[in-house]
């Protein structure tokens, strides 16, 4: 054995002296005496929180060919020997050979570097599942189609409300359908939960088939998770083998598909919508500046509308589901009419910042609501914004020659441009005559507009703010005609909208729900979801803080069953709250 070096053997020394130190002082028994959690920090950590994460079910992916693009090599490594004694001719056959080689390489090198380019481009064309849902096995691709089918074996129309809908002469009335609706939510209770997508849940819709507890997720990356939360749970096993208890595995079955792309932050989902007319169809709105549609019954992913480089934050659909009005973060707001192409488009500059929100007046169609950077909620009418004169047409053509220029601007229009309208001509067509009308009220709010929304019935707004305030405005006997005097709302609310950088916005959703009292859903910083009435009353709070432990930044909730609410947070994960079987 080697002799030890003097700093060595003081070195075992201290270690000694200190092993020596703390067994005499007995930190363990001093932490029994004083009732403290033995062991180390991470037990104790994991003794604090109560709530299990799910366990996911163990998935194969299916195999999938990736583009990997040549690497440069060393021109001095692939140097051959030559042979002093070579001929001229053999000489300069090798170095055309050779030549010819680096040739072939780069020609490859160049060519599979461009399709990595194109990988990481927005995809502008048709989608199939199989594209769609590239990581799926065959087995979950024949669970996705086989849910399709049963979609599209049942139509889902959207009933649209009435402005008269729930308005009672007496108070009594009232309160009966808001005590209903206390007692209905006071029953619910976390039934599943699941890592529906990937990373951060931004937008969400429940489907109005009531056999099924169906809901889309669209998260940061471009995904669209589509969560069966009642759906029958697959065995789960742990680490060492054993069986996880339901209450700790996945509820329900979900399948992930990538309609957007890249799949990176620029391909956020903002919004996802069903057709109001039978709800066969999946409209979806990213931040790679497309809507794409995904049919439930053939299973094809279509591009129905892009732009150059302008985010779309929002989108909604009347109930006829033949138009669409986009928002979107330049401060713009176009129309589509799905029956045409994309060239017949129509964009307005109605803000110099950003529009974050549309919404629809589903009983008045006409009548938009628009919730915007610079602190203001505004009222459109969309005839008005028709109104607008376009730009120089053809003789007899109905859109504009591509000679011709858009409304305000010098930059002549192109065969898929939308005619655009931009700010000032939009405040000059308010100010004169034949505009008048065109914005019939608005509201400054303290801070940015998160978002604004009508109720089923068409006849409520509630907007959400950062001001940490929510506001209820009750404005269905003035539809019908001018919005003169002060547009004040009736309710506001103290709600901590301070989401900060790393959760999605809070925004207030109203249930689609038109055959209720209505109510609307909105996250609690608190780890809760808040349910209030259009009268302001505050009806239920659901939060399970064994089980929950995150902000459950988005909600939606059922078009047809009342005890129905859905939620999802930063990482992913969601939740479906209803009464216990």
């Amino acid at each position: 054995m080697p002799k030890l070096s003097e700093y060595e053997l003081e070195r075992q020394a201290n270690i000694a002296k200190n092993r020596a130190l703390l067994e005499e002082l007995d930190l363990t028994g001093v932490a029994a005496k004083l009732g403290l959690p033995s062991g180390s920090s991470k037990n104790t950590a994991k003794e604090k929180s109560k709530a299990k994460p799910v366990q996911p079910a163990k998935k194969v992916k299916r195999e999938r060919d990736e583009v990997v693009a040549p690497r440069r090599q060393s021109s001095r490594l692939k140097r051959e020997v030559v042979d002093p004694d070579e001929s001229p001719s053999k000489r300069r056959k090798r170095e055309e050979e050779a030549k010819a080689q680096r040739q072939k390489e780069e020609e490859a090198r160049l060519e599979a570097e461009e399709r990595a380019r194109e990988a990481r481009r927005p995809r502008h064309y048709d989608l199939d599942l199989q594209t769609l849902g590239d990581e799926m096995s065959t087995e979950e691709m024949s669970g996705l189609k086989d849910c399709f089918d049963l979609l599209a074996a049942n139509p889902n129309a959207r009933r649209v409300g009435k402005l008269s809908d729930f308005v009672f002469d007496d108070d009594k009335r009232e309160k009966a359908e808001v005590t209903q609706l206390r007692e209905s939510f006071s029953k619910l209770k976390v039934v599943s939960r699941a890592k529906v997508t990937q990373d951060r849940i931004y937008s969400a819709a429940y489907h109005p088939e009531k056999t099924k507890d169906l809901i889309f997720f669209g998260d940061k990356h471009g995904q669209l998770g589509i969560w069966d939360a009642r759906a029958p749970q697959d065995d789960v096993e742990d680490e060492d083998g054993q069986l996880v208890s339901p209450d700790e595995r996945e509820g329900g079955k979900y399948w992930r598909l990538q309609p957007h792309w890249p799949a990176t932050s620029k391909s956020s989902v903002s919004t996802v919508k069903f057709d109001p007319i039978d709800a066969h169809s999946v409209f979806t709105s990213a931040y790679d500046c497309t809507i794409r549609c995904l049919s439930l019954t053939s299973g094809i992913s279509r591009e129905i509308y892009a732009t150059d480089d302008i985010l779309i934050s929002s989108l909604d659909l009347p109930p006829t589901g033949q138009e669409m009005w986009v928002s979107d973060a330049d401060g713009g707001l176009t129309h589509l009419d799905l029956r045409e192409g994309k060239s017949r488009t129509r964009r307005w500059e109605l803000s110099q910042q950003k529009i974050g929100c549309v919404s629809i007046n589903p009983t008045f169609p006409t009548t938009l609501l628009t919730a915007s950077n610079d602190r203001t909620l505004k009222v459109w009418d969309a005839r008005k914004l028709q109104e607008m004169p376009l730009t120089e047409l053809a003789p007899g053509s109905t859109t504009p020659s591509p000679s011709a220029r858009r409304v305000g601007s010098d930059k002549p229009l192109t065969s898929d441009m939308p005619i655009l309208s931009d700010f000032g001509a939009v405040e000059e067509f308010k100010s004169s005559k034949k505009g008048s009308g065109t914005l019939r009220c608005q509201y400054p709010h303290d801070k940015s507009v998160s978002s604004a929304y009508w109720d089923p019935r068409g006849r409520n707004i509630v907007s959400t703010s950062y001001d940490d305030n929510l506001r209820i405005w009750d404005i269905g006997a003035k539809l019908t005609s001018t919005l003169s005097g002060p547009f004040k709302p009736f309710a506001r609310m103290h709600h901590n909208c301070q989401t900060g950088k790393w959760l999605t916005i809070l925004k207030a959703q109203w249930s689609p729900n038109s055959d209720v009292f209505p109510h609307f859903t909105i996250g609690n910083m608190n780890h809760s979801l808040d349910i209030i009435t259009c009268n302001g009353e505050h009806v239920g709070r659901l939060s399970d803080r064994e089980r929950i432990t995150a902000v459950q930044a988005v909600t939606c909730s059922h078009p047809g069953v009342v005890q129905r609410v859905a939620s999802g947070n930063a990482s992913g994960r969601c939740v479906l709250w209803a009464p216990e079987c």
